[in-house]
């Protein structure tokens, strides 16, 4: 009996995300270094955008990823505003990291990425999700196993029906809706982990009223 649970807790497993820019002096974006659970030679060590602060070459390379594989596999740019990217020239040359993002005009992105896209990032598949309104080229990045959103500076939380917004920013929260999210990762300020689902339909409710 006790094997049969281990093995359920196992497999069940959430993926390691640290946000290493936050206790930042700096103004940055959050900078999350998602990992798998056991840093495994096949997972994909992965950055959710680089910020602009320094100090994150050092905890990259202070953090334990593993043996015998690259400490920094991959960055995933949320969208390109210089909060988000400016350590990208940096980040590149020390540790050879494929980059990806919406937008192919920032240099230093390798790929092109889609929405509807799938990489796996750490030791889960994730699916990438178009969600232009705060730029033209912002993303989402989500976690179906474990139920994470990284939303870069998609206002996927607003409390107000003030405003106007793009057709293409609803149909985005119309997907994100439909998803099962236990945990935020937003680009700036804390995890969001109590509430999600119902934030963003509210959310949704609040822009489709305009």
């Amino acid at each position: 009996m006790f094997s049969c649970l281990k093995s359920v807790q196992l497999r069940h497993k959430k993926l390691k995300i640290i946000n290493l820019t936050k206790d930042s002096k700096t103004y940055t974006s959050n900078v999350y270094f998602v990992l798998g659970t056991w840093n495994a030679i096949e997972d994909m060590n992965t950055l959710i955008d680089v910020g602009r602060d320094p100090q994150v070459m050092e905890r990259i390379q202070q953090t334990n990823t593993g043996l015998g594989k690259p400490k920094l596999n991959q960055v995933i740019l949320t969208h390109t505003h210089y909060d988000h990217t400016s350590m990208l020239p940096q980040i590149k040359q020390r540790f050879r990291p494929t980059v990806y993002a919406y937008s192919r005009f920032l240099k230093g992105v390798d790929y092109q990425i889609q929405d509807r896209n799938t990489l796996r990032i750490g030791d889960k598949t994730c699916e990438i999700i178009y969600s232009p309104g705060h730029s033209h080229d912002s993303i989402c990045v989500y976690c179906e196993e474990d139920g994470f959103l990284f939303s870069g500076d998609t206002p996927v939380i607003i409390h107000t029906q003030d405003g106007t917004y793009e057709n293409g920013f609803i149909l985005a929260l119309e997907r994100i809706k439909q998803k099962n999210i236990n945990v935020i990762y937003p680009g700036h300020g804390q995890p969001i982990k109590q509430n999600c689902n119902a934030l963003i339909q509210q959310t949704l409710r609040n822009v489709r009223h305009n």
